[in-house]
């Protein structure tokens, strides 16, 4: 922030935007809230310092992928995936404009003393569902599903998927702080084998989010990562009922479906997964 010389203050600026406040710290750096002075329209800004973050022989790389990254996912017009207005670069910092959202994100809900009601649960779901069918209809791959990237306002009941793209910006790179983008808790055994992904590693990972917000756990785990790979890689889950006996039949096969660990076994579609999920829901399934 600057103080101009008859004491008023200017706010620094991101390409056309104000910075007005700093909203908190994301995965890849800092986001912002921001204004449009044109239009007075309040944005999101996700910042990316990607010169801290990558050597110099990768930047040139990870910044074209940046900006793809940031303009395949601008291409996805939902009105349950989050609005991209504008990428830009300034300050060394590379950044995003998108929708700011009201909500807050699904990961509080995944504690067990806090999980939302069953049909609440899956009614969340299946608008992530219709989401990303949309998207791999576009040939666009989230890959890093989980509840932190999925925004939520109890009131409206408004549901949005965010980061598109991003755990694909430093894929292949080797981070200077050796961040790993994505979460391994989630990720579907192709994805974490290192095999080229599809939807349907999306829809395993929808699936373990399903799971801990149906169960308030995860059902992978482990005290190390290696371990933690084994079994997404070669073990069963515990049945969502076991854990949570209340859950109707219908959503702990659904589960275990999304869950399988060959691809071609699990729902191969978006589409299907909100429908399974709905007749569900309509069978009466409360808990």
């Amino acid at each position: 922030t600057m103080i101009l010389n008859d004491g008023t203050v200017e706010k620094p600026m991101l390409g056309r935007y104000q910075v007005e406040k700093e909203l908190g710290k994301g995965a890849m750096g800092v986001v912002y809230l921001g204004k449009d002075p044109k239009i007075s329209r309040v944005v999101a800004i996700k910042t990316m310092a990607l010169s801290q973050e990558f050597e110099e022989d990768e930047l040139e790389e990870v910044k074209a992928r940046f900006f793809r990254e940031a303009e395949t996912a601008g291409r996805l017009n939902h009105p349950n995936i989050v609005t991209i207005y504008d990428a830009g670069e300034e300050h060394d910092l590379a950044y995003i404009a998108m929708e700011f959202l009201k909500g807050k994100d699904l990961a509080p809900f995944t504690k067990p003393e806090q999980l939302l009601p069953v049909d609440k649960v899956m009614d969340i779901v299946i608008k992530v569902a219709e989401a990303l069918d949309y998207a791999h209809g576009h040939q666009v791959v989230h890959r890093d599903i989980k509840p932190a990237n999925i925004m939520y306002e109890a009131d409206t009941g408004n549901v949005k998927v965010t980061d598109f793209g991003i755990a694909r910006i430093t894929d292949s790179s080797k981070t200077k702080t050796g961040m790993v983008l994505g979460t391994p808790s989630y990720m579907s055994p192709e994805q974490l084998a290192g095999k080229k992904v599809d939807g349907r590693s999306d829809l395993f990972s929808l699936g373990v989010m399903l799971y801990q917000l149906s169960t308030g756990h995860l059902p992978f785990t482990g005290d190390s990562m290696a371990t933690l790979m084994y079994k997404i890689a070669n073990e069963a889950h515990a049945g969502a009922q076991t854990v949570n006996p209340a859950l109707p039949d219908c959503l702990a096969a659904i589960i275990d479906r999304m869950l399988e660990k060959d691809p071609e076994k699990r729902y191969q579609h978006g589409t299907e997964v909100a429908a399974v999920l709905r007749a569900c829901l309509e069978s009466g399934a409360r808990a």
